[in-house]
């Protein structure tokens, strides 16, 4: 008979070491290394970062593992390993010298190779050596399977090994695989589910069910088979358990996506403990919520792709070379070529095979081959012209990005533009939502955090707050008209000038810039300034002249969310909190934020009555004003808001709330550049703020304004400061009489306007 080399070779080396299996004495022949690091086990668990309700947001670490003690895995599961490993697993003792008899006779008379290899010896190879295969490394790991059998016990190696083994997709350990593959855990796994994740050891590359569904179903098969062989199946569990589709978890699912809040976390917690946390199980609590999270991932980047569809085609992302022809080298050329370009699940990448005006045909990193028609090819049509310029041009190996529409596919590309969104409980000021990009693999950088922008009319609310103290009522009337101020600067209305004066409730529910000046002029920029801090923004990065009326100054996402909260509860100031605990392994607190503030005066940061009035403006922005189409599309009328454009659409906002969360989206260009010439806040933010408030107010009853509170009446249509209701109110803001008052004014009033700076 004629062995085949690699076989005589394996034939060699086991006939040479099996008589190692039963002789330790020999352990002083090889130079070991210790095995402190089974004996005294301590699993590399990653760092984690998870929602308020427990959802994975990432984990940090070489590997992804859960560990759970052998007490706490499935019988079944248990069952389904050993019987495919090593079902002589409690009877040798490190080796099994029938395993590797019949691992010789295979390779003798030419049978399927056998590794040999029992439970415990594939421990030591995974911690303790290499995986290269030599006659010395095999001495090695017998000799050290039989030390580890001698300090250990079977129930312990097998538990080190269930949360230890590699089950491919960067899970190590059954726990991890579970989550990683059906989003379930360990005791909640089906006896199929539970033969598939035992066959994982063998090749956890080849055969996981997300590499490759149709080779892990056949590795199934075969753990199940075992199973029914040894006997802890019957007929009818194996039949069963064969018939069951196999439904993985989907990979939107896998995790929130928050990668932005990820970072924050990261980065928290490796200044507090060094990278060492990175495998010492260490987790950290953040204030999202799942729901809240996802939906306001989703709204963001469906209202960045929209903005991205307005402007014309700029070509393919570049371009490979692919052999001639459509032969059968051509997709692994294809899968060859587009290991060079990032793959994302928004935005599929994908190589062209063949392009014409009518069809692209192109294939996915996946490999799964697609056909783009009709609509799928309007937004690159420039490129698929005969004349489409060179940069333009779609071809045979041009790289593209993707998009599915239903059970159709589109040519995309990757937007250029940025967006934000963040959300906070009004009453607590805890971030429930935190989308600091687009994507951030590209863009790192937090907008919600880091990014200082100018926020246009978005601030005009707040200043609108301050007038309110200098007497300025929402039913002020104030001219509308051409305005030159200091040094030449001429506002104007995005809209055009008015026709004359119109009332500042009026004004902002049409967003007039012209009375917003007027205004700040009277209530004074300083004093402006100063209330401004009551919402969280900084004096020092305001404008201390008119221009602070258009929204000039400087804030961040995360500041305008917190001043609108405030607007929200009626006029308290919130601590935004993003990560609420950090624990160790065993759950120890390592660190927590503390419990959200009381509501009380001591929080007060501007009186309930003028934040009731704000909102009572508000509540006409969204009804009929430039944010009609919240409460139009919403159905619902307790969502309050302003949107915010800034020169030449280069900022585009809408923060807004509803009682129970405040939330501000911001959409620019990180190098700041006009967005489009017919863009605005309310055409790009409010639809992603619109899109997020819709999951975020799912089931939440309605809450219009309550009752006006103590220190307001009623006056005509509109509401004044109860003390004012006999005069001492601005009734007018005019070019030609300055400020008439209406009723006569008392004589401390009359001092105040004389000294006003």
């Amino acid at each position: 008979m004629v062995i085949p080399t690699r076989a005589a070779g394996f034939v060699l080396s086991l006939s040479l070491l099996a008589p190692l299996a039963t002789a330790p004495a020999h352990a002083g022949t090889f130079d070991l290394p210790p095995i402190d690091r089974i004996v005294h086990y301590q699993p590399k668990l990653p760092l984690q970062v998870l929602t308020a309700d427990g959802h994975d947001i990432a984990q940090f670490g070489t590997e992804r593992r859960e560990y759970v003690p052998l007490a706490r895995m499935p019988r079944q599961l248990q069952d389904a390993v050993l019987a495919v490993e090593d079902a002589r697993f409690r009877e040798h003792s490190g080796v099994d010298p029938k395993g590797m008899a019949r691992a010789v006779v295979a390779a003798l008379t030419g049978g399927r190779r056998q590794g040999a290899s029992t439970i415990t010896q594939q421990l030591v190879r995974t911690m303790l050596l290499t995986r290269e295969f030599s006659v010395e490394r095999k001495a090695k790991e017998i000799l050290l399977a039989l030390k580890v059998e001698q300090e250990l016990s079977k129930d312990r190696i097998l538990e080190i090994y269930m949360n230890e083994i590699f089950l491919g997709q960067r899970a190590y350990g059954f726990a991890a695989a579970a989550q990683t593959y059906f989003g379930k855990p360990l005791d909640k796994l089906s006896l199929a589910e539970n033969a598939m994740l035992a066959g994982l050891p063998q090749n956890p590359y080849y055969a996981n069910p997300v590499a490759n569904l149709e080779r892990a179903i056949q590795r199934q098969r075969v753990v199940l088979q075992r199973m029914h062989t040894v006997g802890v199946i019957d007929d009818a569990q194996l039949a069963a358990a064969r018939a069951q589709k196999i439904v993985l978890k989907p990979a939107s699912q896998r995790f929130v996506p928050a990668a932005h809040v990820a970072e924050m976390a990261r980065r928290a917690v490796v200044d507090r403990f060094g990278t060492e946390a990175y495998s010492a199980g260490i987790r950290v609590h953040t204030s999202l919520k799942a729901a809240d999270q996802r939906a306001a991932h989703e709204a963001v980047q469906k209202g960045v792709l929209a903005q991205d569809r307005r402007n014309p085609w700029r070509g393919p992302e570049d371009h490979e070379e692919l052999p001639k022809g459509d032969g059968p080298g051509l997709e692994a050329a294809a899968a060859e070529a587009l290991k060079a370009h990032r793959d994302d699940e928004t935005l599929p990448v994908a190589i062209v095979l063949s392009a014409s005006t009518t069809e692209v045909r192109a294939q996915l990193a996946s490999g799964e081959r697609v056909s783009i028609k009709g609509h799928g090819l309007k937004w690159a049509a420039a490129g698929l012209s005969a004349k489409a310029a060179p940069e333009l041009r779609i071809r045979r190996g041009s790289i593209l990005r993707l998009a599915r529409e239903g059970t159709n596919w589109s040519i995309s590309q990757w937007p250029e533009a940025e967006a934000a969104l963040v959300a906070l409980d009004t009453q607590t000021g805890r971030v429930r939502a935190l989308v600091g990009g687009f994507d951030f693999g590209r863009q790192p950088f937090n907008h919600v955090t880091q990014s200082w922008r100018q926020p246009g009319s978005a601030i005009k609310p707040l200043l609108y707050s301050a007038a309110l103290e200098q007497r300025v009522m929402p039913g002020t009337l104030v001219d509308d008209l051409p305005l030159t101020a200091i040094n030449g600067w001429s506002p104007s209305n995005s809209q055009g000038p008015g026709t004359g004066a119109i009332t500042v409730r009026e004004a902002l529910t049409r967003s007039s810039n012209l009375v917003s000046v007027r205004v700040l002029q009277h209530a004074g920029t300083q004093r402006s300034r100063d209330w401004l801090t009551r919402f969280g923004l900084e004096a020092q990065r305001q404008p201390d002249n008119l221009t602070l009326a258009l929204g000039t100054g400087l804030v961040t996402p995360m500041q305008m969310a917190r001043a609108y909260a405030t607007l929200a509860n009626g006029g308290w100031s919130v601590d935004p909190v993003v990560i609420e605990k950090i624990t160790d392994a065993q759950g120890k607190v390592l660190f927590e934020a503390p419990p959200p503030s009381p509501l009380t005066e001591e929080r007060r940061a501007i009186p309930a009555r003028n934040a009731w009035l704000v909102n009572s403006m508000l509540n006409d922005v969204t009804r009929s004003g430039t944010a009609a189409r919240a409460q139009a599309l919403l159905k619902r009328s307790d969502v309050f808001g302003k949107t915010g454009t800034t020169d030449d659409v280069v900022d585009a906002w809408f923060a807004g709330h509803h009682p129970s969360v405040a939330a501000v989206v911001w959409m620019g260009h990180d190098k700041p550049r006009s967005l489009g010439d017919h863009e605005s806040g309310g055409r790009l933010a409010l639809p992603i703020w619109i899109d997020y408030m819709q999951a975020a107010l799912k089931g939440v009853p309605s809450a219009p304004l309550t009752e006006a509170p103590a220190g307001l009446s009623a006056q005509g249509n509109d509401w004044i400061y109860s003390e004012w209701v006999q005069g001492g109110a601005v009734a007018s803001i005019t070019e030609a009489s300055g400020t008439v008052y209406a009723g006569p004014p008392s004589f401390l009033d009359t001092l105040r306007e004389i000294f006003r700076p």
